[in-house]
């Protein structure tokens, strides 16, 4: 049993069962034994690898997505340049690098990381300290100025909550105890839950997830590009209103149970992007493979590929496809970008 189950299971003993929401919060968050506040998650020697750690042409294309939008919008100064949940730095570093060349861009930036854990912190800034960055615990700290954002996989880890629905009608699935280790379980029927499509829509015996936080985040930046321009792109596994079970642990690359491993597996689960599209006032969304596309990502493979040979251009073109084929991350991950009503379309959309 690691040190947070034991934590956990006394706080169940003594209080009674916990949310989902609540796991996934302590599990990833607990200032003491959080996974995000103990460890490098990512990389090899991690349990997970997202898109920027698999290839540099994620990072440059976005950033050079990012400044387009900013020409576009006519090169407002100064003007934020944000990230959620910058993991190592390594999405950021590569935007910057690949607009250097855009006039003006870098000396009206104000590079702002919204991240959680002292231990990435450190990473991000031993990465990032030339650009002189400045780090904020919530969205709800951006400074007041035009916003170009970036968030990729950052909703997958916001805690999520699960219902049922049954006989006597909608139910949370909550965390206990049997035989002191932590299982699933079910609360009383319940009067309400929460008005989105998914739920409206469910059929009988569905397992339908909220992400109240997901909201509030989407809400938050939409609210502030709506006041002072801008863009979001939000990049993340998930679909259109998506049902079902989709909690999952992964721990040293491969699934886990998610309650056999408190604060040493990564939690995550699909975002479903009907309900935080609803909150935006101007959006598109669209597959991650069909955005980079549209961005030239086979064009930058076929500059990049001249210069390698043998196994370097192997994983290159192994990297671009894992990037953009449909049977790997091209359609399970989605791209929402957010935008003000009248604003030219977002970079990388029809």
């Amino acid at each position: 049993m690691t040190p947070l189950a034991r934590l956990l299971v006394e706080r169940i003993r003594e209080t009674g069962p916990i949310t989902v929401a609540d796991y996934m919060a302590e599990c990833l968050l607990h200032p003491v034994h959080g996974y995000y506040t103990t460890r490098d998650p990512f990389g090899t020697k991690g349990d997970f690898t997202t898109a920027p750690e698999i290839s540099q042409m994620f990072g440059e294309l976005v950033g050079l997505a990012l400044a387009q939008a900013w020409l576009d919008r006519g090169s407002p100064a100064p003007f934020t340049l944000g990230e959620l949940g910058p993991g190592r730095g390594t999405l950021m570093a590569d935007i910057l690098r690949a607009t250097r060349g855009v006039p003006g861009f870098h000396q009206a930036a104000q590079v702002v990381l919204v991240e959680a854990s002292p231990r990435l912190r450190e990473m991000q800034h031993a990465k990032l300290c030339a650009y002189e960055p400045s780090w904020i615990d919530r969205i709800g700290d951006l400074p007041e100025a035009p916003l170009f954002l970036i968030a990729n996989e950052f909703l997958d880890a916001l805690p999520i909550r699960q219902f049922i629905r049954g006989p006597q009608g909608w139910r949370e699935r909550l965390i206990g105890l049997r035989d002191e280790a932590l299982t699933f379980g079910l609360s009383a029927s319940l009067p309400q839950v929460p008005e989105t499509a998914a739920f409206r829509h469910a059929p009988d015996t569905a397992l339908v997830e909220d992400n109240l936080a997901a909201r509030h985040a989407i809400a938050e930046v939409a609210t502030r590009i709506a006041r002072a321009g801008g863009i979001a792109y939000w990049i993340d596994y998930g679909g259109w209103r998506s049902q079902g079970d989709t909690l999952q642990a992964m721990r040293q690359h491969r699934p886990d149970d998610p309650l056999a491993h408190p604060g040493e597996a990564d939690l995550t689960a699909h975002v479903d992007f009907e309900p935080l599209a609803a909150l935006a006032p101007a959006f598109a969304y669209d597959t991650q493979g069909a955005v980079l596309t549209r961005l030239g990502i086979d064009a930058r493979a076929e500059r990049l590929a001249c210069n390698l040979t043998g196994a370097a251009l192997e994983s290159h073109r192994a990297a671009h496809r894992r990037l953009t084929d449909p049977s790997e991350m091209g359609s399970l991950f989605k791209v929402l970008a957010l935008t003000s009503p009248g604003a030219p379309p977002p970079p990388g959309f029809a």
